[in-house]
């Protein structure tokens, strides 16, 4: 899985924010047909970074590529999705006529709506008003619009935020299920614990990558007994060094 060419490559990103230096030369490589976690600490850049590969981020120096193309470009349009942390649908429509609306903007098949609603378990939901979903519930929403399109490079920014552990687990295996129908994803979380659930892992801090390693890799390489402890052993270290 490792070995298919990489979906973004990250070579020497510089982003500055008012006096405040966010990147300072940062390299990133992420494979194709995976799950990348990128996990770290709120205020890390896990954000900026997103952004910068979906090219809505301003930058100082340094080259973001996505599937070939420089980061932004019109032709990744339709192959790049985005979910913020903030819910990005229309709470006074429904969630049918919220799908719609971005199948028409994205030109994709009218059927598209439906088979995202069924993938994330909302099609009994479909013709409900969103903001009267519950929070995981508008969550799924986002991630169905993301999905519109099937798009080869899907960026998830905190998609469990706020879920309890039974949603995130069934978030977690509509994720998978992405990944299987053939989607690269970029997931970030400052929830350790999902770690586990990813292909690979990037692991920041303070602007800096950590690691980049894998699951497996990442306990044994500190032998912490879970991903919180091993992310406190890199810390640790790196500190000592």
């Amino acid at each position: 899985m490792m070995n298919k060419p990489g979906a973004v490559r990250i070579r020497g990103l510089q982003v500055t924010r008012g006096r405040t230096r966010v990147f300072d030369g940062l390299d990133v490589d992420i494979a194709r047909g995976a799950v990348t976690g990128l996990l770290g600490p709120s205020g890390c850049g896990k954000t900026t970074l997103m952004r910068a590969i979906v090219g809505v981020q301003k930058i100082t120096g340094g080259a973001v590529t996505v599937l070939g193309h420089p980061a932004g470009s019109a032709t990744l349009r339709r192959r790049v999705a985005y979910d913020t942390q903030a819910a990005s649908v229309y709470p006074d429509l429904t969630v049918r006529q919220n799908l719609q609306y971005v199948t028409r903007v994205l030109g994709a098949p009218a059927s598209d709506a439906d088979r995202v609603l069924d993938a994330v378990a909302l099609t009994a939901h479909a013709d409900q008003i969103v903001s009267s979903l519950s929070g995981g519930q508008s969550n799924r929403v986002s991630l169905a619009v993301a999905m519109l399109g099937s798009p080869e490079l899907i960026v998830l920014d905190e998609p469990t935020v706020g879920l309890d552990p039974l949603l995130r687990a069934e978030l977690w295996q509509v994720l998978r299920g992405l990944v299987t129908a053939g989607s690269t994803l970029l997931v970030s979380s400052h929830v350790m614990d999902e770690a586990l659930r990813c292909d690979r892992l990037l692991l920041m801090r303070d602007g800096r990558l950590v690691a980049d390693t894998t699951p497996d890799g990442l306990l044994a390489e500190t032998r912490a007994s879970d991903p919180d402890a091993a992310f406190l052993a890199l810390i640790r270290r790196e500190m000592a060094a």
